[in-house]
């Protein structure tokens, strides 16, 4: 894991939430997302597109997907598509999708620290609660925020500012985890530190060159950046 190197400049904020980003994040959803997209290439008399191709873009969303899947669509035709393709999702949500190994592991020693987290993604919420659900990660969440709760979505900041002010929580207070540069984007405009979660969809080339607080090449580390930035747990702080 990576992180910059501090100089001169003030100690940052101690952590007291971390939110994620819920595709490719927290969960390995490109099984399901694929069969999705593959059932509507096969609608339209196509042969299917391996999984190693369509995971990289799963995190650009059900409009990326169509886009890989029908290039030169026009923007008409994508969006039918896409309505077409969350219809064959929504039918079947969690056959294989599952949080990434090591991050249950992860969010119960945050429990344990007393540390809030929460879930931030552009997935609806009629997708996003029953997802959770049949894989397990429901009850934990102490924020769920998802791509229809505020009026705009990443990379727009105000999904991040959202979960923050429901946790009563400074935006400092908080970091974010995610896979895609909207992700980075999000929480820079935010006032928040973001880490990217090279162990799901983003790919490290790229990820370098986002703002960024570090690199995790495992859920673990993130932990390990916890510790380093002196996070606290809710138990210890209160709220703001």
């Amino acid at each position: 894991m990576s992180q910059p190197a501090s100089g001169a400049r003030a100690r940052p904020a101690q952590v007291r939430a971390v939110l994620f980003d819920l595709d490719g994040t927290l969960l390995d959803t490109a099984p399901d997302l694929g069969r999705a997209l593959n059932a509507l290439r096969g609608e339209e008399s196509l042969p299917p597109i391996a999984l190693p191709v369509i995971r990289p873009r799963v995190s650009d969303g059900a409009t990326g997907l169509v886009q890989l899947g029908f290039p030169g669509a026009s923007p008409e035709r994508t969006e039918l598509l896409r309505q077409r393709l969350l219809v064959h999702y929504g039918s079947a949500l969690a056959l294989e999708s599952r949080p990434f190994e090591g991050v249950p592991e992860m969010l119960a020693a945050l429990d344990g620290r007393g540390m809030h987290w929460g879930i931030v993604t552009n997935k609806s919420a009629a997708f996003t609660t029953p997802l959770l659900q049949q894989v397990g990660l429901a009850a934990g969440a102490a924020i769920i925020v998802s791509g229809d709760t505020t009026a705009q979505r990443k990379p727009h900041p105000e999904p991040l500012l959202h979960a923050a002010r429901q946790l009563g929580l400074a935006p400092a207070h908080c970091v974010y985890v995610g896979d895609a540069e909207r992700d980075a984007q999000a929480a820079s405009a935010a006032g928040m530190r973001m880490l990217v979660a090279l162990f799901g969809y983003a790919e490290a080339a790229r990820a370098r060159a986002w703002t960024h607080a570090g690199l995790l090449e495992r859920p673990a580390q993130l932990l390990e950046w916890v510790d380093a930035t002196g996070g606290e747990g809710r138990d210890a702080t209160g709220t703001e």
